[in-house]
């Protein structure tokens, strides 16, 4: 050790002085790192230092540049070389296999000597059936060959078990997890009432939707990340009652302990956030927009991801790093509130002269509403069919509830189906099956049985929301704007809603997204132990409702982390074909408009945040947080969310006041969670 200490110093120290003990670390790092000799790590840092300028001097923080450097230039060439290989396993043909293609020149010997490929399956009676090689493209042949690769998603699925059908379903119609199990599961009604029992209100301003995608300016975006970190000081300062000499800047060298308020990141563009990565950065009022490496092993609980705005009490004494001693609380918003007289008028439209449903004082002859919820994908990976869709919609037509909400995908554009463009429609679906398109699909597969429903409930409220991943949108990023209903043949009855929304129905605030944030704040998170042990669903959804916003997580997961899509494309040349991966849609969001997603003034009664995750319905800070799961998975059925919720009680007192109060929807309002 001492040897090799000299040796650095030798080579990069002055003759006057030898090098720092923090400097003399981190170049022992990198030489156990990457194991290399004191010599050729020299010849790096005078590379790096050529290109950096002539002022490049070794301190501590050039040296750990230098180290980000030489892992940045790794990284590079590991993608480079994988990516390579990639190429050259995809355009490689089946290899010649010694002994199979000499010695069985005309398939004499397929499937009765051992090693022969391609064999002929032979059944008991001797007959055999062989596989003709001449229809099978070679490079095609090369992927799917039990001999040659692993099998591709496509290929593990025709090799499975037979899937059962979608009628012979394990657990169709059963509860899977109940929330307020205590309150009764009325009787459905036995006709539709003759009006809607309901009124619906958009809390969102919509027209502010319809923006211009693929246009965003980065000052802009810039401005909206900026004011998003000054607005949570202002809610900070007030909530806790702060003086304004109580914040501070962390970039900035002090022995003194101050309150910084700022946006978690990475210190890197890739890999995963821990917490050896983590930076805070700072507005451009408050830190001139700098980002300091933050450390929180003093923290014992702390759960944390990229775009979390926190609010941290710490000190940077070196100058080099903010070390955090305590994060403070960030308010929730408040619950929305009604007044006396518009309960009453929710509740008498709730009345109904039969099926009284239940008898509780104020509640007499009322029946409790009742909502359906489902979210897409709406058919399975390994067909274009909706049977699950149907099913749903036979189980409204039974049940009659008062609102069902939809949220996409309707046409998922990762579907295997929609790649490859196999639209199976039948003749009398549209004059010409085989120049059908997007909407044609979903006129046949969506809004014919939607019309059916209407027709056979015709007080229902359907309310459909896209998703990011619909073929059928031509606004892709999120905040993302309705499609256009006259376009896809929809009754009346459906209502077309922006990605996110915040609407009222009666009396109840819902907040309903399509966007999987669930899901990235799994692939996201960086949590200390001991957050760990509690509910990861809890968790999450938490940060949503301490965030105030539909998707908290910025920048989202890179696309290029998610399962690559396989599927199978015929080339245009007969005999000529290849399989093609297509990297997933990912989040899209336009960063200029965000602000579209947060929640202003109240928080909702019910978030709706669908995710392939597992399903739940959980009382979270009085939100009511629901994830119906997907109504269809790869390769079967679902699941789907049914709400109930009593009617509101008044008080006298509250009568008397007339003044706006929290209702407790979370109180009143079972959830089941149910297998389609």
């Amino acid at each position: 050790m001492a040897d090799l200490t000299a040796e650095l110093n030798e080579l990069f120290g002055s003759p006057a002085a030898e090098l720092s003990p923090d400097v003399l670390g981190e170049l022992q790092s990198l030489l156990r790192l990457h194991s290399i000799s004191p010599q050729e790590l020299f010849y790096k840092w005078e590379s790096y230092s050529i290109k950096m300028g002539p002022d490049t001097t070794l301190n501590l923080k050039t040296a750990r540049d230098l180290k980000k450097d030489i892992q940045d230039t790794l990284e590079r060439d590991n993608r480079a070389k994988a990516a390579h290989a990639k190429g050259d396993k995809k355009t490689a043909g089946p290899g010649p296999r010694a002994g199979a293609h000499t010695a069985d020149v005309f398939g004499m010997l397929d499937g009765l000597v051992p090693n022969t490929p391609g064999g002929a399956r032979s059944n008991l009676n001797g007959n055999s059936k062989r596989k003709s090689t001449y229809d099978t493209p070679a490079s095609k042949a090369a992927k799917t060959h039990a001999a040659s690769s692993p099998l591709t998603p496509s290929a593990k699925l025709q090799n499975a078990a037979p899937l059962l059908s979608f009628a012979d379903r394990p657990h169709a119609g059963e509860t899977m997890e109940t929330l307020n199990a205590h309150i009764p599961l009325p009787e459905p009604p036995a006709e539709s009432p003759t009006e809607p029992r309901i009124k619906l209100k958009a809390n969102t301003e919509i027209p502010k939707f319809a923006y211009k995608t693929m246009a965003m300016k980065l000052s802009e975006a810039s401005e909206i990340l900026d004011d998003r970190i000054d607005e949570f000081l202002q809610i900070v300062q007030e909530h806790h009652k702060l003086e304004d000499s109580a914040f501070g800047n962390p970039a900035s060298q002090s022995t003194s302990e101050i309150i910084a308020v700022g946006r978690i990141a990475s210190d890197s563009s890739e890999g995963r956030l821990n917490a050896a990565s983590l930076v805070l950065e700072t507005s451009r009022r408050t830190g001139a927009g700098l980002r300091v490496p933050l450390r929180v092993d003093n923290l014992s609980n702390y759960s944390l991801f990229p775009g979390q705005i926190v609010a941290i009490r710490g000190s940077n004494a070196s100058g080099s790093f903010f070390q955090a001693t305590e994060l403070l609380e960030i308010p929730i918003l408040p619950s929305s509130g009604t007044t006396a007289f518009e309960l009453d008028m929710h509740n008498a439209r709730l009345s109904t002269t039969s099926d009284m449903d239940i008898d509780d004082g104020d509640s007499a002859g009322i029946r409790p509403l009742s909502i359906l919820s489902a979210s897409g994908p709406f058919t399975p990976g390994h067909v274009l069919d909706y049977s699950a869709l149907h099913a749903l919609v036979e189980t409204a037509s039974t049940t009659r509830p008062d609102v069902l909400i939809l949220s996409g995908p309707f046409l998922d554009i990762e579907h295997p189906s929609v790649i490859n463009g196999d639209f199976s429609l039948p003749a009398s679906a549209i004059p010409n099956p085989d120049k059908a398109t997007v909407k044609d699909v979903f006129r046949h597969y969506i809004s014919a049985p939607l019309v059916r429903l209407a027709q056979e409930h015709p007080t229902i409220t359907m309310i459909l929301q896209p998703s990011v991943r619909d073929a059928i949108s031509k606004h892709v990023s999120f905040p993302q704007d309705r499609f256009k209903k006259p376009e896809f043949g929809l009754p009346r009855q459906a209502q077309i809603v922006t990605n996110p929304v915040m609407l009222s129905i009666n009396e109840i605030t819902f907040g309903i997204s399509s966007l999987d944030v669930l899901d990235m704040l799994r692939r996201e998170e960086c949590a200390s132990d001991k957050a760990r042990t509690t509910n990861a669903m809890v968790r999450w959804a938490s940060s949503l409702i301490s965030q105030r916003s539909f998707c908290p997580v910025f920048p989202p997961t890179a696309r290029e982390v998610m399962p690559t899509i396989d599927a199978d494309r015929e080339g245009e040349v007969e005999g000529e074909g290849a399989e093609i991966e297509y990297v997933p849609l990912g989040a899209c969001l336009d960063t200029s408009f965000l602000k579209l997603a947060e929640w202003l003034n109240v928080k909702p009664d019910v978030l709706i945040t669908p995710s392939a995750l597992m399903p739940f319905a959980k009382v979270i800070n009085s939100v009511l947080v629901l994830n119906p799961g997907t109504l269809s998975k790869r390769k079967g059925p679902g699941t789907y969310s049914r709400m109930t919720v009593l009617p509101a009680k008044i008080t006298d007192e509250e009568r008397e006041k007339q003044e706006p109060v929290a209702h407790k929807v979370y109180e009143r309002a079972r959830v089941d969670i149910v297998h389609i």
